[in-house]
């Protein structure tokens, strides 16, 4: 048995009208510091997409939602952001914003597999 450590999760949501404060559940993002553990899971339905914001392109936001993966990773292409130590890349990432793709407030957590409880959660929230 492997011992637990702490984590921290947001959950990411599309809210296609911010004005009219709906959104669903796209996606998680994780993090924990003692792993060195940063990643994103995400999926938009389609479906859901298309009842709720018919205007916006899956392409177009799955590309931003990309790009998020790319910071997690810490990759050259990420630019400054994906500089920045990795707690900062999750708080940058995690921040409050007033776009049409948001993050919930952080939730911590105790796990011993931070790859398994990221699926985990994806699946509780968002399928």
């Amino acid at each position: 048995m492997q011992d637990k450590v702490t984590f921290e999760y947001a959950i990411i949501r599309l809210v296609p009208k911010v004005e009219r404060e709906e959104f669903f559940n796209i996606g998680v993002i994780l993090f924990s510091k003692r792993k060195k553990f940063l990643n994103i899971k995400y999926h938009i339905n389609p479906n859901k997409l298309k009842s709720l914001a018919p205007d916006l392109e899956l392409a177009t936001l799955n590309a931003y939602l990309n790009a998020w993966k790319i910071i997690c990773e810490g990759k050259s292409s990420a630019g400054k952001i994906g500089e920045l130590e990795i707690s900062d890349r999750f708080r940058w990432l995690a921040a409050c914003r007033s776009t049409i793709i948001q993050s919930s407030k952080t939730h911590p957590g105790l796990c011993e597999n931070p790859e398994m409880e990221l699926e985990s959660i994806f699946e509780k929230y968002v399928l």
